[in-house]
């Protein structure tokens, strides 16, 4: 079997793509920093800590498990952490990537790194592969530095820029917080100004999938949207959800971003648009055909 190396397999979106990988026939193996998936919940993947930070260990690890495809999730992903904390942002988000892609490239081992719709400032949306990059926040500015770095130490490259992700995995998503909100009854604020472009996390490890076969082939293109099929409100989102979960006196506050102090500035429409990777046979569910279809287990 191919062997993929994923970084951060034990997030949201590693927990995806740990199973789904399988299944197309990689034997995975998965790096965590500090927590790790239970052996059950992601059966078949072998699990090992690594500090990505740590150039020595990072360039052992890679000589010797060889992988034939590497797939780059981990990051420090928090906004409002990466504004918090730049010096530690740094280090795990552009100088960790940069380094392993340059171990990559000495290898010759295709990379596939995910990065965000962060990097732009959300002044002239939906955004395609080939518009500049203009971040506004911390966390954006080291994950378009990190594209960048990252191109320039390895040729076999792709970058999968994705939307805020969704689903029900044993990491949460933005939307857990929201439902237990919903179902105590609290007032849920959110933002009618802020449009995004979501997608589930099974839908999105479909595409990074699919951008990895390319990849693999030599027929992947540099940078892939893998964004939804629709622009949506927070709040709309939000009201979405409460419908679904039959919650009819659900405490929806709307919000503008200017009326909340936020440590990380959030542009105000990062939607992407993905219709190159629509016509290479990403097909996202739109937000309500995914909840629907989600609802048994939120």
């Amino acid at each position: 079997m191919k062997q993929l190396l994923m970084t951060g397999a034990s997030g949201f979106l590693g927990w995806h793509l740990g199973q789904m990988a399988q299944v197309a026939g990689w034997q995975v193996y998965g790096s965590y920093h500090r927590t790790v998936a239970s052996s059950a919940e992601l059966a078949g993947v072998t699990f090992f800590p690594l500090d990505l930070t740590d150039t020595a260990s990072l360039k052992l690890v890679m000589r010797e498990l060889k992988p034939d495809a590497v797939l780059h999730l981990a990051a420090l992903s928090s906004p409002n952490a990466c504004e918090a904390e730049p010096e530690r942002s740094y280090q795990i988000n552009v100088a960790a990537a940069a380094e392993l892609a340059g171990c990559c490239d000495a290898a010759s081992i295709p990379c596939l790194f995910t990065s965000s719709e962060q990097v732009f400032d959300g002044q002239n949306s939906p955004y395609r592969e080939a518009d500049p990059i203009c971040p506004i926040n911390r966390y954006g500015e080291h994950k378009a530095a990190a594209e960048v770095a990252m191109r320039q130490r390895c040729r076999r490259l792709t970058i999968c820029r994705l939307p805020l992700l969704y689903g029900v995995a044993p990491a949460d998503s933005f939307i857990q917080p929201w439902i237990r909100a919903l179902r105590a009854g609290q007032r849920l604020d959110l933002f009618t100004d802020e449009i995004r472009s979501p997608v589930s996390g099974f839908d999105a490890a479909q595409g990074i999938l699919l951008a990895l076969d390319l990849l693999m082939r030599e027929q992947a293109p540099s940078i892939l949207h893998l964004g939804g099929t629709e622009r949506l409100s927070r709040y709309a989102m939000g009201q979405t959800l409460a419908e679904l979960l039959n919650i009819s006196e659900a405490k929806l506050n709307p919000r503008r971003q200017s009326e909340v102090k936020m440590a990380a500035p959030r542009p105000p429409d990062a939607s992407l648009d993905s219709s190159l990777a629509y016509s290479l046979g990403f097909r996202p569910q739109s937000w309500r055909e995914s909840l629907e279809a989600l609802r048994p287990r939120l």
